[in-house]
């Protein structure tokens, strides 16, 4: 193995190691404490600690047993060496961090906190090349049928079902509905953590003047622009619509500009979610 991939690895299981902390914390300091069951494995060890007397963290492992067998059958023992690392990682802190007790005893607080560890955790695993097992793996799975789904989306749908069962289990529909918002913050912070904020504004500008128009956006706001051919269905004139995409944060001084240049101009502005190209994301890297 090369030098240059063995430090890479070493990198890796150090950043698994550091994720899997504060995955701990999340669990055995905010979520455990309070009854809330987030989805996933984690959460189906939460509900069985209800009825048996063997640490989260401890369950966390067992369940995750045949996951091993099956992401071994599906990615191979590179993957689920780091993987399996992880796993051990994850459930040693849970059982460390659960002598601390809880951190708050308010289940909005805690929910929200546990949410915002776990998926800040997973998704710098996931980034690691690795995952935290159990509902991961099928998600990986799953990533792999259906690519035009987020990560964050198909949690979100295969979770449901432990958090419905965590309202029968602990027979609190307040502690289900409060695991809810914790899902939802996992959710949201995964996509942020896997994809970044990336998102933008798509801009079409049909002008009388888009010679003038176009260089400004160029040279003031340092951001490409298309010249797209177009003809007025009323009129029968050919024209230039200009198409860039620009960051949100930059869309109000390009309004500026194209008021200045023509008042008069037509814009089309709209969400842009996700961008491959020069100052976005690499079109190709693999995703997540």
């Amino acid at each position: 193995m090369e030098k240059k991939s063995i430090k890479k690895k070493t990198v890796d299981y150090i950043t698994i190691a550091f994720a899997a902390i504060f995955y701990g914390i999340g669990v055995s300091m905010f979520l455990d404490p309070n009854n809330l069951a987030p989805g996933g494995f984690t959460g189906i060890a939460i509900i069985i600690n209800h009825f048996v007397p063997i640490s989260v963290g401890t369950l966390f492992l067992l369940l995750n047993i045949p996951i091993m067998v099956l992401g071994l059958y599906k990615f191979g023992w590179r993957f689920i060496i780091s993987t399996i690392y992880a796993i051990f990682a994850v459930s040693v802190s849970c059982n460390f961090f659960q002598q601390f007790g809880a951190a708050t005893t308010d289940p909005l607080l805690a929910g929200i906190a546990g949410g915002v560890l776990m998926a800040g955790s997973i998704g710098t695993i996931f980034k690691a090349g690795a995952t935290t097992g159990g509902s991961d793996i099928l998600v990986k799975c799953l990533k792999i049928r259906f690519r035009h789904m987020k990560t964050g989306t198909l949690f979100l749908a295969s979770d449901a079902l432990v958090v419905t069962t965590s309202a029968i289990v602990f027979r609190n529909i307040n502690t289900a509905l409060y695991a809810s918002i914790s899902l939802f913050v996992t959710s949201i912070v995964l996509d942020l953590v896997l994809y970044g904020r990336d998102e933008a504004k798509l801009i079409y500008i049909i002008s009388e003047v888009p010679d003038d128009i176009a260089p400004r956006l160029i040279k003031e706001l340092d951001v490409g622009a298309t010249f797209i051919k177009g003809r007025g269905a009323y009129s029968k004139v050919n024209k230039h619509v200009i198409m860039c995409v620009v960051k949100k944060q930059v869309a109000p001084q390009l309004e500026e500009i194209v008021k200045e240049e023509d008042p008069d101009a037509f814009m089309i502005v709209t969400k842009a979610t996700e961008i491959y190209g020069e100052g976005y994301k690499n079109i190709f890297a693999e995703k997540i």
